[in-house]
Order: structure tokens, then C-alpha cells, then sequence
């Protein structure tokens, strides 16, 4: 498999793959590495939530405000903002197994 780097390579495994939570995946769901800031900032998004999906809790937090949090509502949003988050925490654990393969490869590179 071809990674992009060290965080994106979990993307390519998940493009196609229809057997992970039961369906194809939201192409909005994907995890952004540059978020502006400023919008996020204007937004009044808090700092513990500026991640990489921050900029689906804009648009999620807009709805919410917009139907006085009617939870039959935004479910669109708010799902798309779940996937997403589920998607960075694939690939922080993508990251961290491709790190310790790493590592362990130049560990036994010493050994010999």
C-alpha cells in the first residue's frame, strides 16, 4: 500500500471500503489538516474542539442555533461531524501502528 505520509495513509485504506460502520463514506467526513483559523476563531468554536473537523462543528453548531438545538434536526450535520471525528481517530491509530512497525524495523536493523 502507498501512504502520503505518516497521517494520510489511512485515507487510501478507507476509499472504497464499504465493510467499515456499513456503507460507503461521507466525502465531507474527511478529516482537514489546514483549518481556518479565523473562521473557527469568529465562529466562537472552543479551543478543545479545534481539531480536524473543526470546520463541520461551524456548520453544525450554526444549525443547532438556528433550530434551537430541536434534536430531530441536523442529523445530517451532526453525523458527518461523528464520521469525521471517527475517520481522525483512524488515523491517529493508523499513525501510531505504522510508527511502532517503524520502530521496530530499525530496532532489528541495530540487532543485525
Amino acid at each position: 500500500r502507498v501512504c502520503v505520509d505518516l497521517l494520510f495513509c489511512v485515507d487510501l485504506l478507507l476509499i472504497g471500503s464499504s465493510s467499515i460502520m456499513g456503507g460507503g463514506h461521507n466525502p465531507e467526513a474527511y478529516p482537514k489538516a489546514d483549518q481556518d483559523v479565523e473562521a473557527l476563531k469568529a465562529a466562537h468554536v472552543p479551543l478543545a474542539w479545534r481539531d480536524t473537523c473543526g470546520h463541520l462543528l461551524i456548520k453544525l453548531n450554526k444549525c443547532r442555533r438556528d433550530t434551537f438545538w430541536n434534536p430531530g434536526q441536523c442529523g445530517h450535520e451532526r453525523h458527518t461531524f461523528e464520521e469525521c471525528e471517527y475517520n481522525a481517530y483512524l488515523q491517529r491509530v493508523e499513525a501510531k501502528a505504522q510508527e511502532a512497525r517503524i520502530l521496530k524495523e530499525q530496532q532489528q536493523q541495530k540487532g543485525n
